[in-house]
């Protein structure tokens, strides 16, 4: 049953989370709320493994999540899962393609399309920055409210950020300063 369910979820966020990897992120989250697959802090680690290994961060997350949750079965199961609306909707467009493409309402659609998307991306960015870079649990315990900012984590996102906009590098080189400097700064 578990194995249904894995295929299903997925199957669900990769049908409607337009826009792929970062899309994927507030269906996860509702993931996350529904079950006991993994907590908001693993969201956040399966987010950092994912960036870091290759291929597509939404495989990523799949292939992880259904790992933890039902081993080597699970993770092809819920990475099938992920995938299979994708295939099936590029093979029924490949098909029609040609016929539709002109279309003024294909074209109407597709431009309300990527806002969606850039919205969704940015709802998953301000939650998966909320975790990373602030301590919300803390303020209820000491009432300070610059208990709440992970002071260290905000500095280096700012670099990395600043450095990401002036410095054209591979974003393995920025995977690996933020590695680096995580190391740097726990110790």
């Amino acid at each position: 049953m578990i194995y249904l369910r894995l295929f299903w979820e997925y199957f669900k966020i990769g049908l409607f989370s337009i826009g792929g990897g970062l899309a994927t992120l507030p269906f996860l989250q509702d993931l996350c709320k529904k079950t006991d697959w993994f907590t908001t802090k693993d969201l956040s680690n399966l987010i950092a493994i994912s960036e870091c290994t290759p291929g597509p961060l939404g495989v990523n997350m799949a292939t992880y999540t259904g790992n933890i949750t039902a081993g080597i079965s699970g993770s092809i199961i819920a990475t099938l899962g992920l995938v299979a609306p994708s295939i099936i909707i590029i093979i029924i467009i490949a098909h029609f393609l040609n016929s539709f493409k002109d279309s003024k309402i294909v074209q109407n659609v597709l431009y309300g399309l990527r806002p969606a998307s850039s919205a969704l991306i940015a709802v998953a960015m301000c939650s998966v920055a909320t975790v990373a870079l602030l301590h919300l649990n803390l303020f209820n315990e000491t009432n300070n409210i610059l208990s709440i900012f992970d002071v260290k984590g905000i500095i280096l996102a700012i670099l990395l950020f600043i450095g990401v906009k002036k410095i054209k590098a591979h974003p393995v080189v920025y995977i690996a300063i933020a590695a680096v400097c995580g190391i740097i700064f726990n110790f």
